[in-house]
């Protein structure tokens, strides 16, 4: 692998004996709920991208600094640590909207492009599919298809 060449790529591993291979219960159920939702929001089934994170759709991109690539449009990672989602991050005009409900959301932390939660009991699931449609919509405008 080139030094420059992105790790994250799709992969053929399947995405249900990935989430089957889940050490802990727990996470292995709440892989199968946010697998769920991403499915319901998407419309598409999906993908594992590297070793761990599974993907919804696509889309290429191209840095400032000239580098490229292409990653999925949503996805997440049931890790050990946290369930991961990873979301747009930078809302643009519809960032009051995505402050809104983050504030609603209940327990979790935030990244960049990444929202952490340790369980999914101490979140609100209604809350948190709206947090993935509008990362999708802003994805799709974005970086339309």
């Amino acid at each position: 692998m080139a030094k420059d060449e992105i790790k994250t790529k799709a992969t053929e591993v399947g995405v249900t004996d990935f989430i089957a291979a889940v050490p802990e219960a727990r996470r292995r159920e709440e892989a199968e709920v946010i697998d769920a939702m991403h499915r319901r929001v998407t419309g598409l089934d999906p993908k594992m991208w590297g070793p761990s994170i599974i993907g919804y759709g696509s889309y290429d991109y191209v840095y400032d600094s000239g580098r490229s690539g292409t990653m999925c449009r949503a996805g997440f990672s049931p890790r050990k640590a946290a369930m991961t989602l990873y979301l747009m991050g930078q809302y643009e005009k519809r960032q009051p909207e995505a402050d809104a409900l983050l504030a609603r959301l209940g327990k979790h932390k935030n990244g960049k492009s990444c929202l952490y939660i340790n369980k999914l009991a101490d979140v609100d699931l209604e809350v948190l599919e709206k947090l993935v449609v509008l990362s999708w919509d802003v994805m799709n405008e974005r970086y339309p298809r």
